[in-house]
Parts: C-alpha cells; sequence; structure tokens
C-alpha cells in the first residue's frame, strides 16, 4: 500500500468536509450551465461519494455527531433534488449523471445522519437508499448497488426494531418497506441472483398486514415489478429449445405473476384504468404460463382459460375490444381450449368470439383460414365456422374478396366432408346465403369456383361415385355463378346428367338435360346417350340429327355415337348416325374427303339393304333413305376430280343398286317408281365405272348397264299404267316425262348394240328389250297424240333384223284402245301386225281375223279403188289362212272365229254386189268369187255359195259386161 492511500485514510473529518466542500463548490456550477462534460460530473460526484461515506465510516467510529453533519446533510439533500432536475434523456450518459447525484446525495444525507436516528429520519433515509439502489441496479452498477442495499438493510433492521405503539407511523413504514424489499428484489434478480430475489418477492407479498397498508399505487408499482420478472421469465420461455426447461421455467414464471396478481386482486379496478390495465396484464401474462405449464400440470389448462375468461369478461364492453392486443387473448383462448381437447361447441364460440372481434384486413382473414386448416380433424366444425365466418363478411359488408376467399376456401374444405350428403347441404346452405343478399361474384372468382366444382365431380367420377360427382357438378348450377353466363351452367347440367347416366338413372339424368339449351351440340348429343340407354331410339335419332345442326359442333361426337350405336347393335339409330356424319363432309370442297364420303355411303347403303331384309322393315322410310345416298354416291363420284381413286367404290355400289332392285321386284309392292329410281342410279354408277375403268370393262357390265336401263323405263311405265287406272286424268307433263325416260333408254342401249359392247349371244336379249321399249314409246307417243313419232316407231320395228309379232301386237293392242287414235296410223299398225303374223305363221287365228277385219273395214271405208284392191288382198290372205287352218279347233271351238268367218262372207259378198251396182264388173267378180270361196268354211256353206253364184248370174245378166 502506497504512503499516499495511508494518508489519505488518515484524513480527520475536517479535512473530509473540506474536500467534499470543495468538489461541491466546482460541480454544482456545472450542474446549472451544463458546459462541462457528463464524464467529469460523474466522477466528480462518485469522489464526493466516496468521501461522504469515509465521512459517515469515522462518525460512526467516534459515536458523535460532528457540527459539519447538517451542511453535508444539507448538500445531500440539494443533490437528491438536483437528480430530479437533470433532464432524462435517452441517452445513457443522463442517467449516470442522475445515478451519481442520487449517490452522492443518499451518501452525503448518510453522513448527515443522526447516530440514533428517529423513526422519521430512518423512513427517509431507507427510502432515498432504495431509490439509489434502484437506479444504480437499472444502471448496471450492481456493486455500488449492492453497497448501497447493504446499508439500506441495516435502516431496514433498525427501523423495524423501533416500536411504534400508536401506530403514526405505521402506513410510512410499510410503504418504505416494501419500497426496499422490492428494490433489493429487482436488484438480486438483475443480478442473476434468483434465490434473493425470490427471498425479497416472498417477504413483500406474504405480509398481509403490510400489503394492506400501502397505496394503490404503491400496490400497482409492486405487482409492475413482480410481473416483468413473471414476464422475463416466460420470454426465455420461448427462447429456450429444451421443454424441460421451458416447462420449470414457465411454472417458476407462475409464481411470480401469482404473487403480481395477489398484490392488486383485492383492489377496485372499476375506476382506475391504468389499474385494470395491469390486471389484464397479469391475467394474460399468468394465462401464457399456464398454458406453457400444462404439459406438466393438465390443470393449467383450465386455470389459463378461466384466467382469459376473466380478463376478456373485463373487455368486452368496453370500445377497445376489437383491437389487436384483445384480439391476441381470444386466439390464446383457443389455442388453450385446442390444447386441453374442448368439444366443437367450445371451440366453435371461441371462433366465433375471434371472428365477431375481428377488424378485416387480409392478414386477419389470412390467420384465421389458416388456423381453421389446424382443426381439420374437426370438419364439421371448420364448415360452421367458415359459413359463421362467410355470414360475418357479408353482414359487415367486408370486402368482395373476402367472400371470395371463404367460398373457395368452404368449397374445397367440403370436398373432403367423409359425409357427402352433409358437404353438399353446406355448400348450398351458404350458397343460397349469397343468393338471399344478391351478391355477385366476379368472373375470375366464380371461375375459380366453379373449376374447384368441376375438379371434385371429376374426382368422383372418375371414381365411380356417380351420385357424388353429379351432386357436386350440380352446385355449379346455382344462381350466384350467373355471372359466367349459360355456357358453365350448361357444361354443369351436362356433366351432372352425364354423372346420372352412368348410375343409371335416365330419368334423373333426362330432367336434367331438359334444362340446358338446346341449341348446342354438347347438349344434343348428351340428349342422345339418355335416349339411347333408354331405348328410345327416335329420340335419339332426333338428337343426333339436331346435334349436327347446333353450334359447337364436334365430329367426334359423331364417330363416338356411330361406335355406341354399333356396339348396341341399334341398326336405326347407327344408320341416321352415319347419315348425320356423312352431312359434315363438305366433299364438294374438300377433295380429302372424298374418299370418306363415298366410305360413309357404301356403310349407310349396306346397313340399309341390311335394314331392309328384316321383317317388317319399314320400307318407306328406307326406300327413300337408300334413293338419296344412292344419289349422294353418284354426285361424290361424278364430282370427284380423280375418279380412278373411287373405282372399287363405284363398282361397289352399282352392284349393290343392282341387286337391291332385282331383289325389289319380287318383294316389294306397288313401288315400281322406286324400284326404278334404284335401277336408274346403277346404272348412272355403271356409266361412271365404265367411263372410269382402270382397267378393261368386262362385257357382262355393259349388259348389266342396259339392263338396269331397261328395268327403270319398264318401272315407270308399270307405275304410270297403275297411275291411270286409278285417276280420270293425267297431266300431260308426266306423259313427256315418261315418254324421254323411255326413249334415254332406248337410245342407251342401242349406243351399246351399236358400239358392239356385247357378244353375239346376248344380241338377242338387248333387240328383245328394244322392242318393248318401243312398244312403250308407241302407248307414250299415243297419250301424247304424237303420232308422227308412233308411225316412226312402228316403222323402225319393222326395219329392225329381230322384230317380233309380240312387238307389233302390242303396237295394235295399244293403238285400238286409243280412241282418239288415227285411222292411218292404227291401220299402219295392224298392217305391219298383219304382216308380221303372215311373215312368221307363228300367230292367233283369232287376233288375225280381228285384226284382218279392222284392216279391211279400214280400206272399205276409204271407198277408192286402190283401197278395195288392197282390201280384196287381205281377204285373199284370210282365205289362205281359212283354207290351211280353217279346220283348227282349240277343244271343240274353232281357232279361226266363226263369227269373223261370217263377217269375212258378208263383207266379201256386199263390197262385189256395191262395185257391181257401180258397173265395176271386175271387181265385183273377185269379190264375189272371194266370197264363194268363203262359203267353203261357213256352216251351210254350199247351199250359200250356190245361193251367191245364182246372185251374181242374175246380176250380171242386168248388168252387161263391159269390155
Amino acid at each position: 500500500m502506497s504512503p499516499v492511500e495511508k494518508k489519505s485514510r488518515a484524513r480527520s473529518p475536517q479535512e473530509l468536509y473540506d474536500e467534499i466542500k470543495e468538489l461541491l463548490i466546482k460541480t454544482k456550477p456545472k450542474l446549472k450551465d451544463g458546459t462541462a462534460k457528463d464524464e467529469t460530473i460523474t466522477r466528480d460526484l462518485h469522489k464526493i461519494a466516496s468521501l461522504a461515506q469515509t465521512f459517515t465510516e469515522q462518525r460512526l467510529k467516534s459515536s458523535k455527531k460532528s457540527q459539519l453533519s447538517d451542511f453535508l446533510d444539507q448538500e445531500g439533500v440539494s443533490l437528491w433534488n438536483a437528480s430530479g432536475v437533470v433532464r432524462l434523456g435517452a441517452a445513457l450518459d443522463s442517467r449516470v449523471v442522475v445515478a451519481a447525484l442520487r449517490l452522492a446525495g443518499f451518501r452525503l444525507m448518510e453522513a448527515g445522519l443522526e447516530p440514533k436516528p428517529d423513526t422519521e429520519a430512518l423512513l427517509h433515509i431507507l427510502q432515498i437508499a432504495s431509490k439509489t439502489g434502484a437506479t444504480l441496479s437499472e444502471l448496471g452498477h450492481n456493486d455500488t448497488a449492492s453497497s448501497v442495499l447493504g446499508c439500506a438493510a441495516k435502516y431496514e433492521e433498525a427501523l423495524r426494531n423501533i416500536d411504534d405503539p400508536s401506530g403514526i407511523n405505521q402506513q410510512a413504514r410499510a410503504c418504505v418497506t416494501a419500497v426496499y424489499l422490492s428494490t433489493r428484489m429487482e436488484a438480486a434478480w438483475r443480478e442473476g441472483n434468483e434465490g434473493l430475489a425470490a427471498f425479497m418477492a416472498d417477504k413483500v407479498t406474504e405480509n398481509d398486514g403490510r400489503l394492506v397498508l400501502l397505496s394503490n399505487h404503491d400496490r400497482e408499482t409492486l405487482a409492475t415489478k413482480l410481473l416483468d420478472i413473471g414476464k422475463s421469465l416466460l420470454r426465455s420461455c420461448y427462447q429456450d429449445s429444451k421443454l424441460v426447461s421451458e416447462e420449470s421455467k414457465a411454472n417458476e414464471a407462475i409464481r411470480w405473476m401469482q404473487k403480481a396478481f395477489s398484490v392488486i386482486e383485492p383492489l377496485d379496478c372499476a375506476t382506475n384504468a391504468e389499474l385494470a390495465e395491469l390486471k389484464r396484464s397479469v391475467l394474460r401474462s399468468l394465462a401464457r404460463g399456464y398454458f406453457l405449464s400444462s404439459s406438466q400440470d393438465p390443470e393449467n389448462l383450465i386455470r389459463a382459460e378461466t384466467a382469459l375468461e376473466e380478463v376478456i369478461a373485463t373487455i368486452n364492453p368496453s370500445v377497445d375490444n376489437v383491437s389487436s392486443e384483445y384480439q391476441q387473448l381470444r386466439w390464446m383462448k383457443l389455442a388453450v381450449i385446442k390444447r386441453r381437447k374442448a368439444g366443437d361447441t367450445v371451440l366453435l364460440q371461441a371462433l366465433q368470439a375471434i371472428i365477431d372481434n375481428m377488424t378485416y384486413s387480409e392478414s386477419n382473414l389470412t390467420d384465421v383460414l389458416q388456423e381453421l386448416r389446424t382443426l381439420s380433424q374437426y370438419h364439421q366444425l371448420v364448415t360452421s365456422a367458415t359459413q359463421y365466418c362467410l355470414h360475418r363478411a357479408l353482414q359487415c359488408s367486408w370486402s368482395t374478396d373476402a367472400v371470395e376467399r371463404l367460398l373457395i376456401s368452404l368449397i374445397f374444405h367440403c370436398s373432403k366432408d367423409d359425409k357427402h350428403d352433409r358437404a353438399i347441404q353446406d355448400l348450398h346452405a351458404s350458397f343460397k346465403e349469397l343468393s338471399d343478399v344478391e351478391f355477385e361474384l366476379l368472373k375470375a372468382p366464380a371461375t375459380a369456383c366453379i373449376t374447384l366444382l368441376w375438379q371434385y365431380g371429376d374426382r368422383h367420377y372418375h371414381a365411380g361415385r356417380w351420385k357424388e360427382a353429379a351432386d357436386w357438378f350440380s352446385c355449379g348450377t346455382h344462381s350466384i355463378f350467373t355471372n359466367l353466363g349459360p355456357v358453365s351452367s350448361s357444361k354443369c347440367f351436362r356433366k351432372a346428367a352425364l354423372a346420372h347416366l352412368k348410375r343409371k338413372d335416365y330419368a334423373h339424368a333426362g330432367s336434367i338435360i331438359r334444362r340446358c339449351p338446346d341449341t348446342e351440340a354438347t347438349t344434343q348429343y348428351v340428349t342422345f346417350l339418355i335416349a339411347v340407354y333408354q331405348g328410345l331410339e327416335d329420340e335419339a335419332i332426333t338428337s343426333i340429327c339436331n346435334t349436327v345442326h347446333a353450334a359447337n359442333f364436334d365430329r367426334k361426337m359423331i364417330l363416338l355415337a356411330c361406335r355406341l350405336a354399333h356396339d348396341l347393335d341399334m341398326k336405326n339409330l347407327l344408320l341416321n348416325v352415319l347419315k348425320a356424319l356423312l352431312e359434315t363432309l363438305n366433299f364438294r370442297e374438300n377433295v380429302g374427303n372424298v374418299t370418306e364420303a363415298m366410305t360413309l355411303v357404301r356403310c349407310i347403303i349396306r346397313l340399309i339393304v341390311k335394314l331392309l331384309g328384316e321383317p317388317a322393315a319399314d320400307l318407306d322410310r328406307l326406300v327413300a333413305a337408300l334413293l338419296h345416298h344412292l344419289k349422294i354416291a353418284v354426285t361424290v363420284a361424278e364430282s370427284c376430280e380423280q375418279p380412278a381413286i373411287l373405282a372399287r367404290d363405284v363398282s361397289w355400289l352399282w352392284r349393290t343398286a343392282y341387286n337391291c332392285a332385282i331383289q325389289a321386284c319380287s318383294d316389294w309392292e306397288d313401288r315400281e317408281d322406286q324400284i326404278s329410281d334404284i335401277f336408274d342410279a346403277a346404272r348412272r354408277l355403271l356409266e361412271l365405272y365404265t367411263l372410269h375403268a382402270t382397267v378393261d370393262v368386262d362385257q357382262a357390265v355393259y349388259i348389266y348397264l342396259a339392263n338396269a336401263s331397261f328395268a327403270s323405263a319398264s318401272g315407270r311405265v308399270m307405275s304410270f299404267r297403275r297411275l291411270r287406272s286409278q285417276t280420270e286424268s293425267v297431266e300431260p307433263e308426266k306423259y313427256r316425262n315418261l315418254f324421254n325416260e323411255i326413249n334415254q333408254s332406248l337410245q342407251r342401249i342401242s349406243k351399246v348394240l351399236r358400239e358392239e359392247k356385247v357378244s353375239q349371244e346376248d344380241l338377242p336379249r338387248l333387240e328383245s328389250s328394244l322392242q318393248i321399249l318401243r312398244v312403250f314409246i308407241v302407248e307414250a307417243a299415243s297419250h301424247l297424240s304424237d303420232w308422227t313419232t308412233v308411225l316412226a316407231t312402228i316403222e323402225e320395228a319393222s326395219r329392225s333384223d329381230r322384230d317380233s309379232l309380240e312387238t307389233y301386237e302390242a303396237f295394235a293392242d295399244a293403238l285400238w284402245e286409243d280412241k282418239n287414235c288415227p285411222i292411218h296410223v292404227l291401220f299402219t299398225a295392224l298392217e305391219a301386225t298383219l304382216h308380221a303374223c303372215l311373215a312368221r305363221g307363228h300367230f292367233s287365228l283369232e287376233k288375225f281375223a280381228r285384226w284382218l277385219r279392222a284392216i279391211c273395214i279400214i280400206l272399205l271405208t276409204r271407198a277408192t279403188g286402190a283401197d278395195r284392191s288392197k282390201a280384196i288382198g287381205y281377204v285373199d290372205q284370210a282365205i289362205a289362212v281359212l283354207e290351211e287352218h280353217g279346220d283348227a279347233r282349240d277343244g271343240g271351238d274353232l281357232l279361226y272365229p266363226l263369227d269373223e268367218r261370217q263377217w269375212l262372207l258378208s263383207t266379201a259378198y256386199n263390197t262385189g254386189l256395191e262395185c257391181l251396182h257401180a258397173s265395176m264388173v271386175d271387181e265385183a267378180k273377185r269379190w264375189f268369187e272371194s266370197s264363194t270361196i268363203i262359203c267353203r268354211f261357213v256352216p251351210d256353206g254350199r247351199q250359200r255359195a250356190e245361193k251367191i253364184s245364182t246372185t251374181y248370174s242374175d246380176l250380171l245378166a242386168r248388168y252387161p259386161t263391159t269390155r
């Protein structure tokens, strides 16, 4: 130890006083003008405190009060008061000066203290010591603070040992002692001496007699200090990752906060807002502590909930009940309830309290939704909470974004409900609430909702849960989604209908699809599917036809329908589907579609032919369809720019048409026109085939062509004859059309013969066809009164190498029946017929007799010599026939009719008489000679011959012969 230090300790009180006084004189002005630095003032003040402490120690040794003590006491009070004047700024230096002033003031007042101070002096010095120690402790000057508080402990003990029988200073003593103990508690806590801090806390709180004497402010201050220590322990719990340490600290924190609560619990907080807020803060902290320690003591969850309920009960009626701080209490209560696994009702009430007092913001709503996600195991609870939040959003006019987020969240949550019916009911209830308040969803969120509904519906659909899928799809048809337009609702209806279709609930599916506009192709396609599975073929056909002409048509629909109809073996439906598919091909503008169109036509025709072969086939519809598609086939083939690629198709088509027409001739009744149309289509296809064939055409093809053409014309004639038999008059235009068709057929067959396209063996057949067509032409021309054509046709037939008697007979029959036929035309026909009979020697004697009679009547009616000469020639022909076949009989009847023989006899005789009266003796002679010969072939012929001979002789005698 240095000599200087020894000298300083040996200084007398006077010397210490002088030095203190000198320092005070130097320091006080600096405090007033603030010119000196804080470090200089602080150093001087600490030196004053040190000198004052030394002075006190020497004074205590002498046990006498020095005259200098009063001055030091006064200076101490002055410095203490100066500490209150110094401005407490945020800077640390200002607080250091205040601490130095208080330390110096305390030491000077301590130096001026009586050796045996009274109660009042002890109360004052103990209070000053406590405050000084507290200030030093706050700055971390723990050693100095401990020294000061150590002195305070002596004063507290001295104060405790002084009797106060009257109790005048009882309250003051209690207050000062509480300040001292709480200061010692804080200082020990800051030093890390938790045991001493807890000991001091027990001393200050367990003395109920002392607490009762404290003022409300003092109790509030004490509770605040206890609470701060408890909070610091709680904060360390959150920072500590070890569970055991966390729970033990939480329990320790609870003990501190319980002490704080016990201090202020008896106080009336109704009129003191600050005290009420402190009490709420204590309860909040207690609730946190209980919550953190609940793993060790589950009962603490109930205590935490009770504490929170008490806090919440004090704030609900206030205007600040929606503040973030108070809202945090409700969140805390929810966390407590969750941890103690309370029932759904309690949890829902806690959530509703949060929602009711929530000020809307995106972050607040996000907090609620995130919290609900953590409660996914309580499905109905989350549903109810979300619906309640949605209701609150509508009721309090939150932003549309909030409503949309909640709705999407509800849809997402309901999709996870294992009770499907309940989920759908919940959704419909929320949709209805939105609809009732006329809330309009914007397109973007509405699209998001619809997308989710479709997604969940598709998930059920692909899993085979058809009813569930239909219900989800049906949700998308609600009126709240009207902003998306009818397209969205129609799609939902269709999806729902398909789901019901899958579960074979056809009636339900049908009722749903009828709610869609029928102008969309997809709607018509779904209607088609429903009708197919219900077996309603007519409705299915109608729907598939409508599909082609509806908006947004896609050919894939028809292809799928075609496959379905084929798989179900619904031929009529398949036929109409193929027709619809054919309608979608614009083969006139797109050459690439030609082969596809022709393939479809072939499929359609093959199917029609198959249907025609079934019993009870609908001939009217099927035949019309066959003709229609044969015409399409012809059109496609004619319009093709590369006809060679269709050669095989055309070949198949003409054969099919030809064979179908052949079969129809025997199976169909009264359908000559339609059969003719089929033959005509076959003929047109044959012409295309022969024109564009890539290989040499077989001769048989030309035979088929001629046959088809002939059959078509023949069928038209048959149909026309039936029409004439059923009606009194026929329009001339129809006769003209018939005539043209027959004539065209005649020309086609003639061309085949002229170009030698067939073999010699087939010539007779084609020639026969030509003769029949000539008969048809004569018949048609006679109805048109085109006698020139009739005569030309007869003449043409006569020039043919292969004319037949039947042809002339037909000519004659047709003209004979026509009452308007001119005589010369009929004569020509009869004459040609008669010549044919005579030329071939094989004919009907009866017809021969009739035709001969008609010719002779015509010739004799003209009354010219040439005609009579021709007539007598025909009579001679008749005589020749009679001589050869006069005795021929069919059974008992003569083949040459007797009345015709009688007519020949009378005509020859009478014509002879007329010629004789006209002095044409030679002609008369021939006629009489013929009549005489004819008498051989009639009954009583000899007597008649004799009579004719006698009469002829008498007449000759009367009319002399002119030479």
